[in-house]
């Protein structure tokens, strides 16, 4: 009898540490990402959040190219979510800042780029600023844009006609903070 609940007791311990462990959430894995925007060696994800918000273009003279025309970046107005849909910052610009909640907040400036498809923002690695603050973003040194969804400039007309013009698009991207490990 005392074997057989001793038994019992083992097997539900291990199922609570079974099922404890199933509703933890999973670390980033920046394994499928290509080696541009992959955060060296030495860092750890300290948080993981998804931006939802808008990216403002503006139609401008294309640089050193008079009489061409383009629809250029001016900056993101996004809330950071943390996995459970909780806001845990912001993300804006010029310059871009990502701040969280408790007011700490860095700059950063881009690493490398690459291409998540024709209709998405470029996947990001940009290496972060000393942060501003104490708090949440105090001792981040790489974020990294990924899962990037729509956010690239508008497909209206950007001539002689209206420069200075200004089109906001709707994106989505997750954003993953690193700290040195």
């Amino acid at each position: 009898m005392l074997f057989k609940s001793t038994l019992i007791a083992a097997a539900a311990l291990a199922l609570t540490a079974c099922a404890s462990h199933m509703g933890s959430p999973m670390m980033y894995s920046q394994a499928s990402l290509p080696d541009a925007v992959k955060v060296p060696a030495g860092h750890k994800v300290a948080m993981e959040t998804v931006g939802v918000g808008q990216i403002t273009y503006e139609c401008k003279v294309k640089a050193n190219m008079p009489g061409q025309f383009e629809w250029v970046f001016g900056g993101p107005d996004a809330k950071l979510m943390d996995r459970s849909g909780k806001q845990v910052g912001k993300y804006y610009g010029p310059p871009a800042t990502w701040e969280a909640m408790d007011g700490s907040r860095f700059t950063a400036t881009q690493v490398a780029v690459a291409p998540n498809g024709s209709d998405n923002i470029p996947l990001q690695l940009v290496k972060a600023n000393p942060a501003m603050g104490m708090g949440a973003m105090s001792g981040v040194t790489y974020t990294q844009r990924v899962a990037t969804k729509g956010g690239i400039a508008p497909n209206s007309a950007c001539g002689a006609g209206n420069v200075g013009a200004k089109q906001i698009v709707q994106y989505q991207a997750d954003y993953i903070f690193y700290k040195a490990s």
